[in-house]
């Protein structure tokens, strides 16, 4: 990793070797900000470079990060093992009125090259507004999702949602975004609906339920259900555990492990303790390859109160692990509740336990929804597909057909 002693901007060596090479090739810039380790959209965003490269595309992911989270350094391996062009420039926060300096200096080691800014989230959005003219790019947007609630948030989503009127294309990762998106006014010429997708090949079992259960050290419950993702209120995680209550009062031996860190683990613990749970329940924190966790599960459960159209999901399904998931936003777009899944109503931790017991109750069935889930995702949710779908995006844009 070379550090940038100007503003301190890191370049990792798949970054470097983008500095050194006189390419005619398109340069995608993937623009976002993060914290800790990041999340959903970082799968998409470190999958893409090695993706593009096969269609003519050269790319860079272009993270704004804290410079003391530590957490980036995950983000930094991550990338490596993918090979994927990494930069990161220092972002102190919303006072920090240097960034766009420090964004401006990097892209200044591309110039001459045909660029498109490819942003991620509000902040992104509105810096690549901010370059355009100097370095006139092309402007592309993919809107991942508007879940989180903060007192911040409605002042970051309205910026967003301004910056999304100016953007050349707009892509949205699930139905409701894409309706949200033509409210705002987004011509249909503008706007794309291209869900996520996967990697298929990187979601193959390599270990049996059994031995991955002994390698993540689960509760010892003969019915194990899982979860991944940020431990926050929309995720519905409350209403996870409470199902597990619900069911081992009826005296099914259940228990769930949940993959991830977040402003409500101490919450959800003291809800743990309450329920005297703590031999069926255990958070694993953050796990950066969370591989042996979904190989371990009988089951995996959403219980999201709000969602784009998840990545876990999609990786639970391609282990062919049979999935129940709250019915929200793009989810019964994956998900038919009848054949590759089961589907409940959000906010009901009673209907998620009903779930949970007929799927645990029909194994048989729960198998053949297992596959046919691997199925869905193969035939639909392909991560080249994806890529496939954006590359036509890239090539609409007047950059490119001067």
């Amino acid at each position: 990793m070379t550090i940038n002693a100007a503003d301190s901007s890191v370049f990792n060596s798949a970054a470097q070797a983008l500095l050194t090479s006189s390419c005619d090739r398109p340069l995608v810039i993937h623009a976002r900000v993060i914290s800790g380790t990041g999340g959903g959209p970082e799968k998409t965003i470190l999958n893409s470079p090695r993706f593009l490269a096969r269609h003519g595309y050269d790319s860079v992911c272009l993270y704004f990060r804290d410079p003391e989270d530590e957490g980036f350094s995950i983000v930094e391996q991550r990338a490596d093992e993918l090979e994927a062009p990494l930069i990161g420039v220092d972002d102190r926060g919303a006072a920090d009125c240097r960034l766009l300096g420090r964004v401006r200096r990097a892209l200044g080691n591309f110039q001459g090259r045909k660029l498109i800014w490819h942003g991620h989230d509000y902040k992104s959005n509105f810096v690549g507004l901010r370059l355009r003219k100097q370095y006139s790019m092309a402007l592309v947007s993919t809107v991942h999702g508007w879940v989180l609630k903060t007192w911040k948030t409605p002042l970051y989503y309205s910026l967003d949602r301004w910056s999304l009127k100016r953007y050349d294309q707009v892509v949205c990762v699930s139905t409701d975004l894409h309706q949200d998106c033509q409210r705002l006014g987004l011509a249909d010429e503008r706007l794309h609906l291209i869900d996520n997708a996967i990697d298929l090949e990187q979601y193959q079992r390599t270990v049996s339920r059994e031995a991955a259960r002994t390698l993540i050290r689960a509760p010892q419950v003969k019915y194990l259900l899982g979860a991944v993702g940020r431990l926050s209120a929309e995720k519905g995680f409350d209403y996870l555990v409470e199902s597990v209550s619900i069911l081992r009062r009826k005296g099914i031996d259940v228990g769930v492990v949940i993959v991830g860190d977040g402003p409500s683990r101490e919450e959800l613990s003291a809800q743990v303790r309450e329920l005297g749970l703590e031999d069926s329940v255990h958070f694993a924190g953050f796990v950066a390859d969370p591989s042996k966790y979904y190989q371990a599960m009988d089951l995996y459960v959403l219980s999201s109160l709000r969602e784009g159209l998840p990545n876990v999901l999609l990786e639970a399904m391609a282990y062919e692990i049979p999935v129940i998931a709250t019915a929200v936003a793009g989810i019964p777009k994956l998900i038919d509740g009848v054949e590759n899944g089961w589907l409940v109503e959000p906010g009901s931790a009673e209907k998620l336990g009903a779930a949970i017991g007929v799927a645990i109750d029909s194994a048989s069935e729960s198998r053949r929804r297992g596959m046919m889930g691997r199925k869905t995702i193969e035939d639909r949710f392909s991560f080249d597909s994806r890529m496939k779908e954006i590359v036509q995006v890239y090539g609409s844009l007047d950059c490119l057909t001067r």
